[in-house]
């Protein structure tokens, strides 16, 4: 008897790691995935030297939420117009959407082109 309840916790325990190797596994995949579309979003650099004000939304009459450090690159998710600044990359009423409610004048990020690099946010 004790042969066949040996063999039974071993086949059993061999099913329980094979089912949480394939869970890690998983897990680890689509955390690769989510890294590798992350690493899809094109970033854009801040003016040299600029701490830049992050707005919560496409304008100067908007709340700072916080302060980017100088060097900074940023994701453009979409753009949106509003305020219009002026800044080391001329005049523009474009505003990047940066993060979830974030958003940074485009007049103070380096695109190489005017103009709308990202699509239009919906607001």
């Amino acid at each position: 008897m004790e042969d066949n309840d040996t063999k039974t916790t071993e086949a059993t325990e061999a099913a329980e790691t094979s089912a949480t190797a394939e869970g890690t596994a998983n897990g680890v995949r689509a955390e690769a995935e989510s890294v590798a579309a992350q690493a899809n979003v094109r970033t854009y650099p801040v003016a040299p030297g600029v701490r830049l004000n992050v707005r919560s939304g496409p304008g100067t009459n908007y709340a700072v939420t916080r302060v980017l450090p100088a060097g900074m690159h940023v994701p453009i998710f979409c753009q949106a117009p509003g305020t219009r600044v002026t800044g080391p990359y001329g005049t523009s009423n474009l505003w990047d959407n940066i993060d979830n409610g974030e958003y940074v004048s485009d007049a103070y990020v380096y695109t190489g082109r005017d103009g709308y690099v990202a699509s239009r946010c919906a607001i």
